[in-house]
């Protein structure tokens, strides 16, 4: 099945262009980043408790931060969780001192007519929130650094730096967005970061299998319209691909609490993977063909 029939877009003309709104995009999110917002980290990685509580009747966010606020637990966030009248409360690692569960059921005591129940409760401590917040960076930079060297064996090294930049143009990206946002970060994101590594390769890999088909039919053409010739054999491909998974995961922004922060990772992944396997990963490669080719003469 085809989504267009045979195509010649010259995509490749558009590459500079392309990499300059890449780079001030990924600007503005580096200083949100490092400058204004930084990150909202969840209890998974600052420490904290996350209590999760069902009510007989609805109730409202705004009635649990009141009732919260008379046990100075207002900064608490609060989100709708997927149960039936169900919310999950995350306090700050800031309370950790006093017995947060206790506090939690002593404000919503004064909900009027309204009987919960404690489903669950769960600490993180400063320490653990230190390791995984350590560990996470190691996992996405060894998963980019694997993948670099697996595609330096079965494609070649300039394929590998063009997957890799690729895979950090994404990661980062998705990352500037949530700063900008102020989108929470825990655990599940983090799934879903390594989620859009992974989708990202599968995209590029593809690329690169055609480009690698094409330079032995077209070896004497150059790499600019080899890439360019691969990217529109494939791009039916690609846009199905991609459609396909952005509308199963656009179901998912109707849910609540993790499961939609999940899904947003998701959505915005998959967009920039699309667009990077075109417009970096492709002009990554040509811009060091022919910085080697300048070297060799």
């Amino acid at each position: 099945m085809r989504f267009f029939k045979e195509t010649n877009i010259q995509f490749v003309k558009f590459s500079k262009t392309a990499i300059t709104i890449s780079s001030v995009c990924l600007l503005i999110g580096l200083v949100s980043i490092f400058l204004i917002n930084g990150f909202n980290l969840g209890i998974d990685f600052t420490g904290g408790t996350l209590v999760q509580v069902q009510f007989d009747r609805e109730t409202t966010t705004g009635e649990i931060r009141g009732a919260l606020t008379s046990v100075n637990l207002q900064n608490s966030i609060i989100q709708k969780s997927a149960g039936i009248n169900e919310f999950m409360i995350r306090i700050a690692q800031e309370n950790e001192g006093e017995n947060v569960s206790s506090l939690v059921t002593q404000g919503l005591e004064k909900i009027n007519d309204n009987v919960f129940e404690i489903r669950r409760t769960e600490k993180v401590g400063p320490k653990i929130g230190q390791e995984l917040r350590r560990n996470t960076i190691y996992a996405i930079v060894f998963a980019i650094l694997v993948i670099g060297v697996y595609i330096s064996i079965r494609f070649q090294f300039r394929f590998a730096i063009g997957a890799v930049v690729a895979l950090i143009h994404d990661v980062l990206f998705t990352l500037g967005i949530f700063s900008l946002a102020h989108l929470e970060i825990s655990l599940s994101t983090i799934a879903a970061f390594l989620t859009i590594v992974g989708y990202s390769l599968n995209d590029t890999i593809v690329l690169y299998d055609r480009v690698r088909e094409d330079m032995k039919s077209m070896r004497f053409d150059p790499i600019e319209t080899i890439i360019n010739k691969s990217i529109n054999e494939t791009l039916s491909r690609t846009i199905i691909t991609s459609l396909t998974t952005f509308f199963v995961v656009f179901v998912l922004i109707f849910a609540t609490g993790e499961v939609r922060v999940f899904a947003i990772a998701m959505m915005i992944g998959v967009v920039v993977g699309t667009y990077s396997s075109i417009y970096v990963a492709g002009p990554v490669v040509i811009a060091w063909q022919n910085k080697f080719n300048a070297k060799k003469k």
